[in-house]
């Protein structure tokens, strides 16, 4: 029944379903069991974040800082790596991944991020080892040969001017990689993200992969800090992404506003502007707890519990958006299936 399911979803091009750093809401992100359990349930991507170890490798986490993704803290003989560094203008504090080698995060195992809101989650921690973006990759390629379908990838490179700053061009290890891979390509099962636009910008200079430009409804890239992502979003914005990118990903609330009446508010213009502008859009990230849904799609005031997850994708999906980033897949796919007609 799994396999029709999957088949019948894998026939509506759109919206097409990311997985969050895999399957997030139900295993710890980032992990071997996160991305097998997404693909399984029918993701068209997986979603790698990336960021640098200190011999210069492409590491899968969420932060370069893995105090909350790993038990690094566990490990007596890296307690004296614990730090303080600025990240894109945020003071933050524990162990960065550009102090260890590929070989010493090795060591590491994975651990839930949101503990308090995913205990099932969390009764899987200190199984995964920490991987690279290359074993990522061989992940969607061997889940594309066992299901038949076509699995992508969808990397961000994670702070690059902070990488920078410590000798570590996270551009060209990526290039280097991807070629390595052969994933540069326009027709490449991959899609090129991160908040920053010059790296977007020298990239579509490099490859022809897709790329696509991250926003927010708030603040701005940390590369170019004389720049909103409100203004990025404008026409005018949203045209001069189209010189270098082929979709944004933009925070949900750019695309319906949350308020203390949330229902009543219309949907901005942002679909329509960037479809207009010939930009794909996605939207980032479906949760299923109430602590991250509006309030008229919650199910009651505890955080943890889910609310109507599915009515909220559907909203989006009625607006037409190419597609979506979520840590529970199977719900979105289902979402998607919803949208048949009877």
């Amino acid at each position: 029944m799994l396999s029709v399911v999957l088949a019948v979803s894998s026939m509506l091009a759109t919206p097409e379903i990311i997985a969050h750093r895999g399957a997030s809401g139900e295993r710890p992100e980032h992990t071997r069991a996160a991305y097998e359990l997404a693909i399984q349930q029918g993701a068209d991507f997986i979603e790698p974040d990336l960021v640098m170890s200190a011999d210069g490798h492409l590491v899968v986490r969420h932060e370069n800082e893995i105090g909350e993704t790993t038990d690094v803290a566990d490990h007596p003989a890296f307690a004296a790596r614990k730090t303080t560094r600025i990240i894109d203008g945020i003071e933050v504090t524990g162990w960065f991944t550009e102090d260890f080698t590929l070989a010493e995060l090795k060591t590491l195992r994975a651990k839930e991020r949101l503990p308090l809101l995913r205990p099932a989650s969390s009764a899987h921690d200190g199984t995964d080892e920490i991987l690279t973006f290359d074993e990522v990759v061989a992940i969607a390629r061997e889940g594309s040969k066992r299901t038949g379908r076509s699995i992508g990838v969808a990397p961000e490179l994670k702070h690059p001017l902070h990488f920078r700053g410590y000798g570590l061009n996270i551009e060209d290890v990526f290039v280097a990689e991807a070629q390595r891979l052969g994933l540069t390509g326009a027709d490449a099962p991959i899609l090129v993200q991160c908040f920053e636009v010059g790296p977007l910008e020298r990239l579509s200079k490099r490859i022809d992969a897709p790329l696509l430009q991250l926003m927010q409804v708030s603040g701005s890239p940390a590369d170019r800090p004389d720049l909103t992502y409100q203004s990025m979003a404008t026409p005018q914005g949203l045209a001069t992404i189209r010189t270098y990118a082929a979709s944004i990903g933009v925070q949900d609330q750019m695309i319906l506003p949350r308020g203390d009446d949330a229902a009543t508010l219309p949907a901005t213009s942002l679909v329509g502007d960037a479809h207009a502008a010939d930009l794909k859009v996605v939207v980032w990230t479906f949760r299923a707890e109430n602590a991250f849904l509006p309030l008229e799609h919650r199910s009651n005031e505890s955080p943890s519990d889910h609310g109507d997850l599915t009515g909220y994708l559907q909203r989006f999906y009625d607006l037409k958006v190419d597609a979506v980033f979520s840590d529970f897949p199977a719900i979105a796919v289902g979402a998607k299936l919803g949208r048949l007609p009877q």
